[in-house]
């Protein structure tokens, strides 16, 4: 979800990255592509076709529109006044110290529930060839892997992040080809073609309200636009942040829908499981021995570049944090054996990554659902922040400002969506309660902060 870019821009002052952008909108969009393409799209959507079905199509096309929405007020924030902080600073400036505070430490534990998500995501998919190796001693082992590959530093990281990238983005097109060979008949199998729904029940199998659930796991999969903000600072022109943003969600859209169309069509939608990717699933029937093997291994790359990019991403997010006074100091401190690494900041991030190791040797049968969801919604509570913070700070009006509005209905639509199903319900009330441990730790601040009168505005 995040990228190792995140780093790169948590590391420079404000007016260096001025000085030294010098992306073109082009480049900022293949990056935003390739960061945000992880497990929430190739092992999270499977859960989304099975609440819905077919339709989980439409629930991608609404997720991308609402992501444009928040995606564009915050390029729009970012290049009106391009700030290190990004979403942080203009929650800050539109609420005070308070909000951008609750929105730095909320955006870390998002992160930090997505690791968890993607590394549960590894190990479940780990278990398709060692089905009886617990998924706990996967976890821990993809989690001090990740680990090891963000001590080499950012150059070593950034070779490493560069290669799977590209892995993953092969993978996709390799199902997208292979699917459409089946199609045409170039390739035969032994099970039936689910088709294409020839009604709206066909479409929408499980009711409105499993459509409406399975919103969150579309949303969850364009997760990534946050960092995109941040990096919008290296644009040569910073104007063209929301043009960059609109092809990468535009392409994104067109990569999920094509795909996700491909397997509802392959095969029907109870065929689906939360414990296999849905590409694997529709092409189970065919005589592809190879390509549930292969295609496992993409998946588990990805799946690691995205986790161990959070990793490194949070690991900067509370230096920043640090920084700016909203963290321990000692968080922002780098050992002279690690020149470019934070190795306290680092530690933290490894606790959660080790915390999400315990839930599941604890918890092997649901945990995927729940920390997915719980993940998911943290981000959407992040979002939420960046319109409000834009009514403030941009001074929305007209149509805009309808268009914003319509961001936090679709936003709220995918939160209250989660309360209706009851094997993802529990995720929403994990969510809940991390939102409530952060507001109170901010409502102890900010006494403290008034009483120093230091709480910002």
């Amino acid at each position: 979800m995040s990228t190792n870019n995140q780093s790169k821009a948590s590391g420079q002052s404000t007016a260096e990255k001025s000085k030294e952008g010098d992306l073109k909108w082009w480049q900022l969009s293949l990056i935003g592509v390739g960061c945000t393409i992880g497990t929430g799209y190739f092992l999270g959507s499977s859960i989304g076709i099975k609440l819905t079905g077919p339709s989980i199509v439409f629930a991608f096309i609404l997720a991308a529109i609402g992501t444009y929405i928040v995606f564009n007020l915050l390029a729009k924030m970012t290049a009106a006044d391009p700030q290190e902080g990004s979403f942080c600073y203009y929650a800050n400036k539109a609420f005070g110290r308070w909000a951008g505070f609750s929105c730095g430490w909320n955006y870390w534990g998002s992160n930090i529930l997505i690791m968890g998500s993607q590394l549960t995501a590894l190990a479940i998919l780990s278990q398709f060839w060692f089905s009886k190796v617990p998924l706990w001693v996967f976890a821990c082992g993809y989690a001090i892997l990740s680990i090891f590959v963000v001590l080499l530093g950012t150059k070593g990281f950034d070779k490493v992040e560069d290669l799977l990238a590209v892995i993953k983005t092969a993978a996709i097109i390799m199902f997208i080809l292979i699917a459409v060979a089946v199609l045409l008949g170039w390739l035969k199998g032994d099970g039936n073609q689910a088709g294409l729904p020839g009604s709206i029940d066909g479409f929408f199998p499980e009711g409105f309200i499993g459509f409406w659930s399975s919103l969150i796991y579309a949303f969850y999969a364009y997760g990534g636009i946050e960092v995109i903000g941040l990096m919008a600072m290296q644009l040569k022109k910073k104007e063209d942040a929301p043009k960059a943003g609109k092809i990468m969600l535009f392409i994104l859209m067109i990569i999920y829908v094509l795909s996700l169309g491909l397997a509802v069509i392959l095969v029907s939608h109870d065929s689906f499981t939360e414990k296999e990717s849905p590409f694997v699933t529709a092409l189970a029937d065919y005589n592809l021995p190879f390509f549930p093997h292969v295609f496992n291994g993409a998946i588990i790359i990805a799946g690691f570049s995205t986790m161990t990019a959070s990793l490194f991403g949070v690991t900067n997010l509370l230096v920043t944090l640090a920084k700016d006074g909203d963290a321990p100091s000692f968080f922002e401190k780098k050992l002279k054996k690690f020149k470019e690494l934070p190795l306290p900041s680092l530690a933290l991030g490894a606790i959660g990554l080790f915390l999400s190791v315990v839930a599941a040797l604890l918890l092997p049968g649901k945990i995927f659902e729940y920390i997915t969801t719980a993940a998911g919604l943290l981000l959407l509570y992040n979002w939420t922040f960046i319109v409000l913070s834009s009514f403030k700070v941009l001074k929305t009006k007209g149509s805009e400002k309808m268009m914003a509005i319509g961001g936090i209905f679709l936003i709220f639509t995918a939160i209250s969506g989660t309360l209706l199903e009851k094997t993802i319900r529990t995720g929403f009330f994990i969510s809940l309660l991390l939102v409530a441990i952060i507001a109170l730790v901010t409502f102890i601040m900010n006494r403290k902060w008034k009483n120093t009168g230091h709480e910002g505005g």
